[in-house]
């Protein structure tokens, strides 16, 4: 029985502050990666990264929660998705860990917030519509709709925080806190929540001066009374502190305002008590204290989850996360650490990664931990060290934020390059250490200024990619970088003293230009440089890279450009003696639907281009041995091109079918080492054909079909037997394995990857491993083992160990 287990997941965090909690129980950390969630464990020691993907919304998910039901024990998690839509997960022992055994529909906008209460079944979410709907779930996981509060003057809210006032009593009145596009903070509380919780408009907390994005309630240890603290953070860069306690509180004399000690925030300060009643006690909320630090939005704040420690965390767009807490002898706040980054790049342009600061800030479940999300979608870890008293940055993990709209192996399988519509391309390869291995980013050869389409490699030290800018772009592996993959993967490159230094990032943000001398890298781990990352640095480290170097030191310099097309680059194939590139572009005429080939020794273009098409060319392959050249095009047709015994870089048509399939053509791919050749379509009608060379012409010999439009297909690169394997990639996400007769291409379905393991979008590109006679690793070697990489527009990329392929 074939076997298949997933290997790799690559996928990027979705920006949203309320998009990721870190459970306090299982340690697991879950946030939003587009419509899927991804799930990680950070303490694991075999350095996996995220170990599954859960799918079930439709859109991308913008808040998730962990919850604890009161009356089960049973561990829960909610999340909320711009589809208005709140799941539950429940927590399973067995793969994929948590399963959705509920929604709660009600909301007429995307979910922006989700609050939870220790010790209730009550939750909050808030959304675009302009509401605050309050769920009860009960011990069967069911949701049921109790109230909703509409929020007067309209806005939005962006953030929630809830918590039981009195858990004592039966009744367990609760307080809500409510802030979004506004610069105040609503209080509601509800009497009894037992049965239907009335919430009701009870203060009104100014002081802002811009929309508040976060809010977290705290219980204050120091505090005899029970005190407890909330942290509001806005857009105006600074925290609020509010203390509610119980009973009144004298009125405190007000300062003078010409008093330097206020240093101009006497406009914003403000001794005002707001009081409420619950049940038959009386509340007081007052203002404790303004934390300034921050140089831009704050977007995050998040209590330290050990009660024995009062410290708090932010996240800010200013690419920083600040730990606070009071200090011991006079009770002040102060900054006890930063982490992050000086933004020395601070309105820098979007391609270099750095604007955008960091979007969420999370304490682990000990509070020796916090991470942060950034712009780029990576996760950023720190660790404390008691032993040192120091944070230190400690392995994250990566993935695109966008489609990843092309993936290609190098030649020996030393790594795979992904490049995606987050206008990054991305090196991963396999981190090799006592006995263990893990796959993960060790380079981000290219930051655009454009959204990338497709990708190949010219070999093991450089590779071309083609974006919506209209030209392709060749890079060349920098010297850190090979010797980093030598390092860590055990990948050795042949004169890696000759390879160019790392490169540099110009204002657009388009061409990566070779650095000057090599300058050696500091011992900051928080990456709090004030210098910008101008010169190239040495990658010796026993770890892949964290995500600021990634950003800043592992470009791939440019070599060279290849002009000529119209307009966006559509497909670009390389041939396997790698001297002649063939490109297409996006076309709706005939003068634009043409096959572009470069000489690949000197960059010139071999003239005059292949024309056969109408329409925009959507693949291109070469045959195993380079003397045929297939397209497929949105015109639905098939053409091959035949290779020039005289003049090899001279190609001319020798076959086209303008009817290959009822609908366009997405896919193309050659079989390994055919003879006569053979070669496989992939159509939106929902089939794959394969063809093969009789008479002089190309026959179709079988087809497959499947449920859904097939948008990618690939051959495993070596005979199986008697037979060849082929990978078919489906629009709904799903991938199957077919076994394709060498004589008479006769098909029959091996298996599928199951629906709970599969991307949830359209499958973007196929790519097996190569597995050349000196292969990288020994397993690759193995009868059966192979390796298939998958593209998807869900923003993942992932690796599958197929095994066990019997006949």
């Amino acid at each position: 029985m074939v076997s298949i287990t997933t290997e790799y997941i690559s996928v990027g965090g979705n920006r949203h502050p309320a998009a990721a909690d870190w459970d306090s129980q299982s340690g697991v950390l879950a946030f939003g990666a587009d419509n899927n969630i991804a799930l990680w464990n950070p303490a694991d020691n075999t350095r996996c990264g995220i170990y599954s993907l859960l799918v079930g919304h439709a859109d991308k998910v913008t808040a998730v929660r962990f919850y604890t039901c009161p009356s089960t024990g049973k561990k829960l998690m909610l999340s909320g998705s711009v589809d208005r839509t709140i799941r539950i997960w429940q927590d399973k022992p067995e793969y994929p860990y948590f399963s959705c055994v509920g929604q709660l529909e009600g909301h007429e906008g995307s979910i922006n917030t989700i609050a939870v209460a220790d010790g209730s079944n009550i939750v909050a979410s808030g959304a675009t519509d302009g509401t605050v709907k309050l769920w009860r779930i009960d011990e069967q996981f069911n949701g049921k709709l109790v109230n909703t509060v509409s929020l007067k003057p309209r806005y939005f809210p962006l953030t929630l925080a809830l918590r039981v006032l009195e858990a004592d009593v039966s009744a367990k009145p609760m307080v809500l806190a409510v802030a979004g596009t506004r610069n105040t903070v609503q209080i509601y509380v509800a009497q009894d929540t037992s049965n239907e919780p009335d919430f009701q408009l009870c203060a009104t907390l100014s002081g802002h001066e811009a929309w508040v994005r976060s809010l977290a309630f705290q219980t204050d240890i120091q505090s005899n009374s029970g005190d407890f603290l909330l942290a509001s953070a806005s857009q105006d860069k600074y925290i609020r502190l509010w203390r509610v306690q119980r009973g009144e509180v004298a009125p405190v004399v007000p300062q003078d305002p010409d008093d330097p000690m206020l240093g101009g925030f006497e406009q914003t300060l403000s001794n005002k008590a707001h009081t409420f009643d619950a049940l038959e006690s009386k509340y007081s909320i007052t203002f404790e204290a303004l934390l300034f630090g921050h140089e831009d939005w704050i977007y995050t704040v998040s209590w330290n989850p050990d009660p024995m420690q009062m410290q708090l965390v932010s996240a800010s767009a200013d690419n920083s996360l600040i730990i606070w807490e009071p200090d011991p002898v006079s009770g002040v706040w102060i900054s006890k650490e930063r982490m992050g980054e000086i933004s020395v790049q601070k309105g820098s342009t979007s391609a270099t990664g750095s604007t955008g600061g960091f979007w969420i800030g999370l304490w682990s479940p000990g509070g020796k931990e916090v991470v942060s999300l950034g712009k780029t979608g990576s996760w950023r870890r720190w660790q404390y060290l008691s032993e040192v008293d120091h944070w230190e940055q400690m392995l994250g993990i990566s993935g695109h934020v966008r489609s990843v709209t092309d993936i290609e192996w190098e030649p020996k399988g030393g790594y795979v390059l992904s490049t995606s519509s987050d206008q990054t391309t991305r090196v991963h390869a396999k981190w090799k250490r006592d006995g263990a291995k893990s796959w993960h980013e060790f380079s981000r050869a290219q930051i655009h200024g454009y959204d990338l389409n497709c990708i190949d490699s010219l070999g093991p030290t450089q590779f071309i990619s083609g974006a919506d800018e209209k030209l392709l772009r060749v890079f060349n592996e920098p010297k850190a970088v090979a010797q980093l993959l030598n390092k860590l993967s055990g990948f050795q490159q042949s004169a890696v003293e000759e390879m160019p230094d790392t490169a540099n990032i110009p204002v657009l943000g388009l061409s990566n230009k070779a650095a000057g001398d090599e300058v050696p890298l500091g011992e900051d781990l928080n990456g709090a440089s004030d210098e910008p990352a101008a010169l190239p640095v040495s990658l010796d480290m026993d770890h892949p890279p964290f995500e600021d170097h990634l950003a800043r030191y592992t470009l791939w310099p440019e070599h060279e450009k290849l002009y000529g097309h119209g307009y966006e680059i559509s497909a670009v194939a390389v041939s396997h003696d790698r001297s002649i590139i063939a490109t297409a572009c996006k076309a709706s005429s005939i003068d634009h639907a043409v096959i572009r080939l470069y000489d690949a020794a000197d960059w010139n273009e071999i003239r005059p281009p292949l024309t056969a098409h109408s329409l925009t060319v959507t693949s291109l392959s070469f045959s195993s041995d380079d003397r045929y050249l297939l397209s497929v095009g949105r015109d639905r047709q098939w053409a091959v091109f035949e290779r020039n015994a005289d003049v090899p870089s001279r190609f001319s048509l020798l076959k086209s079918n303008p009817k290959g399939h009822s609908r366009m053509i997405l896919g193309a791919a050659w079989a390994p080492l055919s003879n006569p050749p053979a070669f496989a379509t992939a159509g939106r009608d929902k089939t794959v054909k394969l063809w093969q060379m009789m008479d002089g012409e190309f026959v179709c010999k079988s087809t497959i079909s499947v449920k859904d439009p097939v948008t990618a297909i690939s051959f495993l690169p070596t005979k199986h037997g008697n037979s060849f394997i082929l990978a078919v990639g489906e629009d709904n996400g799903a991938v199957s394995l077919h076994r394709v007769a060498i004589d008479s291409l006769e098909t029959d379905n091996i298996t599928s990857i199951e629906k709970l393991v599969s991307p949830s979008r359209s499958i973007t590109y196929l790519s097996w491993r190569p597995v050349p006679d000196n292969a990288i690793d020994a397993e690759q070697k193995e009868e059966g083992r192979y390796e298939l990489a998958v593209a998807s527009e869900d923003t993942s990329l992932r690796i599958y160990a197929i095994s066990d392929i019997s006949f």
